[in-house]
């Protein structure tokens, strides 16, 4: 059987620059459970890279990742 998880908070980090909304990212999730899910909003350019690469570091999976021109929505699935 095959869990799906749906997201469980969600982390508007719209209008947030370098370095706010990967730290605000890490911040939620530290408060969350192994297996849930955040859904974070952003829409700073350098937010895409840095999200992705702060998830790939910390060993999160990221389950989502969508661009609607300016803005990013990204789903992070907690690991450990």
């Amino acid at each position: 059987m095959v869990e799906i998880s749906e997201s469980v908070k969600t982390l508007d980090a719209r209008g947030l620059f370098c370095p706010s909304p990967v730290q605000q990212t890490n911040v939620e999730l530290s408060k969350m459970q192994v297996g849930q899910i955040l859904t974070v909003l952003a829409d700073d350019p350098q937010a895409e890279e840095d999200i992705k690469q702060w998830a790939h570091k910390l060993g999160h999976e990221i389950v989502k990742q969508e661009k609607n021109g300016n803005e990013i929505h990204f789903e992070i699935k907690k690991v450990k």
